[in-house]
């Protein structure tokens, strides 16, 4: 994601400054003078307790890193050789390493099912279309119930993590979990000695209009995986950040964590996101993403409300979401075979607005939606120019659809 624009002067010159003294060391021998202030600002930026840093390349490398922290955290503290499966849900994406895909709810993970771990799946926190048929006032959280229901059935003794997105991101169009649905999880995970990872991926640094989305929602993870905001598409990049209480554990075992990857911790990258965070704060960019976000939902779910193929818009600050129906007033989906998603993105590119299609969100084949997310420097202005191309071109889009229906 370009948070912070194409061309940024100051992470220009950070590119052409650390090039100029050292791109590249490996961290089994060295670190680098980047890479340590890195770590120490990424810390001071994590919510709770998050304060030791594991640097990658990239958000699967991140989720991947996570998954195997969580399964050697349980071995380093008491030898706990059965703890290794991690819980999921449905309507997620965690990457597209084997590991990740293992953890990913999503339809991507079909074409290798032979191929992937055997994890266990929990239901979405999809409100607009809550797989309990419940109303968010009156749900009692079900959604995140569910997780005890599935630890109960695997058995705690074998589940290491527990792993979600804070808000939905390619899989399911950006939702959001309802109020007290994170505390609950906590709970759980707490109760049956699991660990719980925030896949932030998409949401750290500043996308929700927090630093981490997580600071939203009252509750801490054990364990944070962080990548496309930490450089703002500049240079791969992601981390896994750890609580005190999970580095503690390996730092009086073995002392060593038994992964890596030649470019983790790479001196260039870190001094492009160390500039990178510089433009966050000095410009402000994550009150931004909480004041446009919070102004762009209010105009769409106002504009798009007369385009009777737009079922649900949702999101939080700069990550939002929009789900197209064939009936809105009974939620039905189109067809798979329309692909209506791919068709959203094609005619609103037409009137200058990119968008990320999704489909598969109802049930894993049917369901069209597209994520919006807009760099974090947009203007008000920018708002309302984008708002007017999506009306216009949701609105010559429903012509389409009828047009073919038609025939």
């Amino acid at each position: 994601m370009s948070n912070i624009g194409h061309g940024h002067p100051a992470v220009v010159e950070a590119i052409s400054t650390q090039a100029g003294r050292v791109a590249f060391a490996h961290l089994s021998r060295w670190t680098s003078r980047p890479l340590m202030d890195l770590a120490r600002r990424v810390a001071d930026l994590a919510p709770g307790n998050l304060n030791r840093v594991y640097f990658v390349s990239g958000g699967s490398e991140a989720t991947e890193s996570a998954l195997k922290m969580a399964r050697q955290y349980f071995l380093e503290r008491d030898g706990k050789t059965d703890k290794y499966k991690i819980v999921s849900r449905w309507k997620s994406f965690h990457g597209n390493t084997i590991g990740a895909l293992s953890m990913t709810g999503d339809r991507r993970r079909y074409k290798y099912t032979p191929l992937l771990l055997d994890f266990p799946h929990i239901a979405p926190a999809y409100c607009y279309r809550c797989p309990f048929e419940r109303e968010p006032s009156s749900c009692g959280l079900a959604c995140a119930h569910d997780l005890e229901r599935t630890i109960r059935q695997v058995g705690a003794e074998y589940i290491a993590a527990f792993i979600a997105e804070p808000v939905g991101g390619a899989a399911c169009g950006a939702i959001v979990p309802p109020e007290g649905y994170f505390r609950v999880v906590r709970e759980i995970c707490d109760r049956y000695d699991i660990l719980f990872i925030a896949d932030e991926v998409m949401t750290g640094f500043g996308r929700t209009g927090h630093m981490f989305a997580m600071e939203r929602y009252g509750a801490a993870p054990d364990l944070t995986c962080t990548a496309k905001g930490m450089s703002a598409g500049y240079i791969p990049l992601g981390a896994v950040v750890a609580s005190e209480d999970v580095f503690q554990v390996f730092h009086h075992g073995s002392g060593a964590f038994e992964h890596g990857h030649t470019y983790g911790g790479n001196p260039l990258a870190a001094a492009v996101s160390l500039a990178v965070l510089d433009v966050i704060e000095k410009e402000g960019l994550v009150e931004n993403a909480r004041t446009m976000g919070g102004y762009l939902l209010g105009e769409l779910k106002d504009k798009l409300a007369p385009v009777p193929i737009v079922g649900d818009v949702r999101g939080a600050g700069l990550l939002l979401g929009v789900e197209l129906v064939a009936d809105r007033p009974s939620k039905r989906p189109f067809p798979p075979a329309r692909g209506v998603a791919e068709k959203a993105a094609q005619v609103l590119m037409e009137h200058g607005v990119v968008v990320y299609p999704g489909t598969g969100s109802v049930d894993g084949t049917s369901g069209d939606h597209f994520l919006l997310a807009p760099p974090l420097i947009i203007t008000r202005e920018q708002v309302d120019e984008l708002v007017t191309g999506l009306v216009e071109g949701l609105t010559r889009l429903e012509k389409v659809l009828r047009a073919e229906g038609a025939e």
